[in-house]
């Protein structure tokens, strides 16, 4: 699918479906394209997403939460999405990959 393999800068929210207990798959497509700027998890299943977050390929994960961003946090992105953090205190270049993850623990 052309749209999840490009880095769009717009509102744009790609939802795909998977096989119930397919977490691996899901990540393997996931991080099967060359950016990896931010990705969002939405799950009731909090050690899950938690799971998901570590294996993700990119600098910022959301948690039931969308680009809600702490002006603190480190930001930026693996691959072709940034290399190196703007922002808080891991700013300074290293070979050190940092991953930000924003959970929003207030779910309806």
């Amino acid at each position: 699918m052309y749209i999840a393999q490009e880095e769009s800068f717009g509102p744009v929210m790609v939802i795909s479906k998977f096989k119930n207990g397919d977490v691996d798959g899901v990540l393997r497509r996931a991080n099967t394209t060359e950016y990896g700027l931010a990705s969002g998890v939405f799950t009731k299943d909090i050690s899950k997403a938690l799971y998901i977050s570590e294996k993700l390929e990119a600098g910022t994960v959301f948690i039931n939460t969308y680009n809600k961003t702490d002006v603190a946090a480190p930001f930026g992105g693996f691959k072709q999405s940034g290399f190196g953090k703007d922002l808080g205190k891991l700013s300074s270049p290293s070979l050190i990959s940092h991953l930000t993850v924003q959970i929003n623990e207030k779910t309806t």
